[in-house]
């Protein structure tokens, strides 16, 4: 697995280094500090499995420098990173067909989902800054769009246990329940949180427990 690691701290590469070991134990991975690095690097090994970005690094600031990393490498998915959490520059991001959004405040486990849906082929963005108005963060009551709020008490027993990466049977038996019950509250769970399979759940319920850990 060769993967592309852009930013202009080595504290938060490090950091995501950490984060992302788990993925494989013979990650290569290439690093840059800035964009005129970036650009070599991708001008030199067509063959990465993806990119991590900054949003804003030296050489380059905002949505026009992933723009143009698009423009010049649409074959390469692109998963950008920022300490900035603003909604609306995350859905254009989304819509300029990057393959997620992970703010640095994200934990280890949740980054760890992230880039793991995003290189299964899916697209990975907070719930909390995806859905329209700030307010309808994951955790959160009132705006619109799916949030953990909309969950009975025994969804989110389930969802818990998501988080911590049990399967069906061991959920099952953690909140003493059959496995065919277990397997009803997810697909509820998948369509509160507006979320299409088990990968995603597990990176909603662990955003979810994240933030319910801050409070």
């Amino acid at each position: 697995m060769r993967l592309l690691l852009a930013d202009d701290h080595e504290m938060v590469r490090m950091a995501m280094r950490y984060a992302l070991a788990p993925l494989s134990d013979s990650i290569v991975w290439r690093e840059a500090g800035d964009a005129v690095q970036v650009y070599s690097i991708l001008d030199g090994e067509p063959m990465l499995d993806l990119a991590i970005v900054d949003l804003r690094m030296p050489g380059a600031d905002g949505i026009e420098w992933i723009r143009s990393l698009r423009t010049r490498y649409p074959s390469l998915p692109l998963l950008v990173i920022s300490a900035t959490e603003d909604s609306v520059m995350v859905r254009a991001l989304i819509g300029c067909g990057v393959a997620g959004f992970i703010p640095k405040s994200d934990s280890p486990a949740v980054i760890l989902q992230a880039v793991r849906l995003v290189l299964a082929g899916g697209t990975y963005a907070p719930l909390r800054l995806m859905s329209d108005g700030a307010s309808s963060a994951i955790g959160k009551t009132g705006g619109a769009g799916p949030t953990v709020a909309g969950l009975t008490p025994r969804q989110r027993e389930v969802l818990d246990q998501l988080a911590r990466g049990l399967p069906n049977k061991r959920i099952a038996r953690e909140l003493g329940l059959s496995e065919s019950t277990v397997k009803v509250h997810l697909l509820a769970i998948y369509r509160v949180l507006a979320v299409r399979n088990r990968t995603e759940a597990v990176v909603a319920a662990q955003a979810y427990l994240d933030i319910e850990s801050k409070r």
